[in-house]
């Protein structure tokens, strides 16, 4: 089954730690990246900032465009900050893989997901 690993923190936070603390948050990331790839295929995303989103908010009626909006609109101090997603054989085995970038400066959520078709590719 496929999980999803996403991580969620406060912007800013990560670029406040001294450079040694951030190294640190990395070479995590980059051991999961390994890990991952070794044992298969996976995909990894980091989200640009919220101020570079728009928003697309559905139509008022059924004679309306949808409104594009300028961001950011997120409510909360933390924000979804990206995600690894690959296949596990159960939720235990994911644990363990989320485990690799566990830190106080993001939460992290595990969740299985179906996938929904398509291809994305960096080439």
């Amino acid at each position: 089954m496929i999980y999803a690993i996403t991580i969620y923190g406060e912007p800013g936070v990560f670029e406040a730690l001294p450079k040694g603390r951030q190294d640190d948050v990395m070479s995590r990331h980059s051991a999961l990246q390994d890990a991952l790839k070794n044992r298969g295929a996976f995909v990894s995303m980091k989200l640009m900032p919220p101020t570079s989103a728009v928003m697309v908010e559905p139509a008022r009626n059924d004679s309306a465009a949808p409104l594009i909006v300028d961001g950011p609109f997120a409510e909360t101090k933390e924000n979804f900050l990206g995600f690894y997603a690959a296949d596990f054989k159960d939720l235990d085995e994911a644990l363990e893989y989320a485990k690799m970038i566990s830190s106080p400066i993001a939460r992290l959520e595990v969740r299985p997901v179906a996938w929904a078709g398509g291809a994305l590719s960096s080439d």
